[in-house]
């Protein structure tokens, strides 16, 4: 049995005895899998069905792709600002986000990468204007299959119903966009009345990124820490490097935590989920 059909088959056997995986810390290999054997059993959604989108404080939009199930489903987010407004993540790329989600036709807005895994850069080439770190900039203009984690994880089991006209794991790939500009840590990232820094954060990739708006104790914190299963072990992870990323975010004041994947959360639960990150993984 091949890696990659052993991790399938695991995924399964994940599901079954923990659902969609809210909650737990695992490696890349215990993604939760899907409840169907086979696309045979599953339906076809429709691309006006595909995208939900809700409006919240602070000017931001949540916008996800509710037929990809938890663990796989990327939290895409809208940040407007009296300038220009800040895309940040844009999703697996299935369905076209900019023709179905009309708050994402603006000219004025940025595409922010906060890591270059497929599940967060699937739209990226329908925008003009695309940000990323330095270190991921490569795997934004060059999407290789095994780089932006295609394989071995976009398979029909990451659906609970499928995209318009099925899907086809050996087809799916994501479209080259080159970043037009180059990020690093420190970075101020200018909305007009708003203002988010770039923090660096490695570790679940080397140019894993969060943002962070002081003035609203916000932080978009991509993958590096979010209310569910952290990944730390594809290819490019580093958990050294994860470690001392998770240390720097403590002394962040932070009173809501937009993250990659699951539901957003506030301070408490913020610096609970760091301290038990720390307390399993730090030496």
């Amino acid at each position: 049995m091949s890696w990659a059909a052993g991790w399938r088959s695991f995924c399964r056997t994940i599901l079954k005895v923990f659902g969609d995986g809210s909650g737990l810390e695992t490696d890349g290999r215990q993604r939760a899998g899907a409840a169907t054997d086979g696309v045979g059993a599953m339906r076809t959604e429709t691309a006006e069905n595909w995208y939900e989108v809700r409006t919240l404080n602070d000017a931001v939009i949540h916008i996800q792709e509710p037929h990809i199930r938890p663990f796989y489903r990327c939290n895409i987010w809208l940040v407007c600002g009296r300038e220009r407004d800040l895309l940040i993540d844009s999703g697996s790329g299935l369905v076209s986000l900019c023709e179905q989600v009309a708050s994402v036709r603006s000219s004025r807005i940025l595409a922010v990468a906060t890591h270059c895994h497929f599940d967060h850069i699937g739209s990226h080439h329908e925008f003009g204007e695309r940000a990323v770190h330095k270190r991921e900039a490569q795997f934004l203009a060059e999407p290789d299959r095994e780089a932006v984690l295609i394989e071995p994880y976009a398979t029909v089991e990451m659906f609970s119903a499928l995209p318009p006209g099925g899907y086809d794991h050996g087809e799916y790939a994501i479209h080259p966009a080159p970043a037009t500009q180059i990020l690093e840590d420190g970075d101020i990232l200018d909305l007009g009345d708003r203002h988010l820094e770039v923090i660096h954060t490695p570790g679940h990739s080397p140019g894993s990124i969060a943002l962070w708006e002081a003035a609203t104790a916000t932080l978009f914190s991509g993958d590096t820490v979010y209310d569910g299963p952290l990944v730390t072990d594809t290819w490019n992870a580093s958990l050294d490097n994860y470690v001392r990323s998770v240390e720097r975010l403590q002394d962040l004041p932070a009173r809501v935590v937009h993250g990659g994947h699951f539901p957003s959360f506030g301070g408490d639960r913020f610096r609970l989920l760091l301290h038990a990150f720390l307390t399993r993984h730090r030496v």
